[in-house]
């Protein structure tokens, strides 16, 4: 007689509990699609989309009418918190870096004119130096809420929104009082709490570097706590008359594409903004300068897919990067 109480409190609770259901919300920003997942019955979709779309406006050289294309014209602009933040952490990394990263390349990148034609085109070395003499982000700097840069540098944040526009709906999120949730943007991905469906960590996965377009999974891994962003050559590249490929990545020392065997970079850090910028940096290194750098940087979880002697993937980890 004892056990019916507490054997009727087991089924009362069991009743009236329900099974967790996420909320996915999907479409088209920034030039690719988005994805996010989380732990509440709540449509965000026009919150999403408006924050979306002021990013867009501070950030985006796409838009002519944006704070950065405005910028890059010269005009007076009072740039917002996005654009402070951006650079800010872009500043950090080009230091950490010794400028292998570095935003104001862009106008050289637009000089190589990585087009769907995908064919190096002669481009006059003294043309190529001239724009190299604008390029360094420590020429630029904010004061009195307004950009100071010399009239002939730059500025492109491609490399580094679509993770800060990750963080961004993080933020939200948690503010709205949501602890499980998966945001991912063109790849960049930003993971807390767990999947309430399956009650485990959220499962992400790698691409396959595939030269054809096609898109399959390298390999999967549980993504915890913690922002993964990964940056590839092998979807935008040039090839020359011997058949070399170039990636889309220019070397900011040289300013000419960087020929390298790396094919993919995968960085897991804890911001989204942070792990987009060094992906970036680290697939403009050599192996051996990357192996260095990480030394130093044991904050920075990594992944490189390459191409080994005999044409087949290859793999380097770094850091504890979690192998599935």
């Amino acid at each position: 007689m004892r056990k019916l109480p507490l054997i009727f409190l087991v089924i009362v609770i069991m009743s009236c509990s329900r099974e967790k259901i996420n909320t996915r919300v999907s479409g088209a920003v920034f030039g690719t699609t988005y994805s996010i997942i989380y732990d509440s019955e709540k449509d965000f979709q026009k919150s999403f989309d408006s924050l979306f779309d002021v990013i867009n406006r501070s950030l985006s050289t796409y838009l002519t009418d944006s704070d950065i294309s405005r910028i890059n014209r010269n005009e007076a602009v009072t740039v917002d918190e996005h654009f402070k933040k951006v650079l800010e952490a872009s500043t950090i990394i080009f230091r950490n870096t010794k400028g292998a990263f570095d935003p104001t390349i862009g106008a050289v990148v637009n000089a190589w004119d990585f087009g769907p034609e995908g064919r190096i085109e002669s481009l006059d070395s003294l043309k190529i130096a001239r724009l190299m003499t604008s390029v360094g982000l420590d020429k630029v700097h904010i004061s009195k809420e307004m950009v100071i840069k010399p009239s002939e540098t730059y500025l492109d944040f491609n490399a580094i929104a679509k993770g800060y526009a990750v963080d961004v709906i993080g933020e939200f999120l948690e503010g709205e009082a949501i602890e499980n949730y998966l945001v991912e943007i063109g790849g960049e991905i930003l993971s807390r709490g767990i999947n309430v469906e399956k009650l485990a960590a959220w499962k992400v996965g790698i691409d396959r570097p595939n030269f054809d377009g096609s898109q399959s999974i390298f390999s999967t891994l549980n993504l915890e706590n913690a922002a993964m962003a990964t940056s590839g050559t092998y979807r935008k590249f040039k090839t020359d008359s011997s058949g070399n490929r170039y990636a889309h990545i220019i070397d900011t020392e040289t300013g000419y594409p960087a020929k390298s065997s790396i094919l993919s970079v995968s960085v897991i850090t804890e911001t989204c903004m942070m792990a987009d910028g060094y992906a970036t940096a680290l697939q403009a290194m050599e192996i051996e300068k990357i192996k260095d750098f990480l030394n130093n940087h044991p904050e920075l979880k990594v992944m490189i897919i390459y191409e080994g002697d005999k044409n087949q993937f290859e793999t380097l980890t770094f850091n504890d990067f979690p192998n599935k």
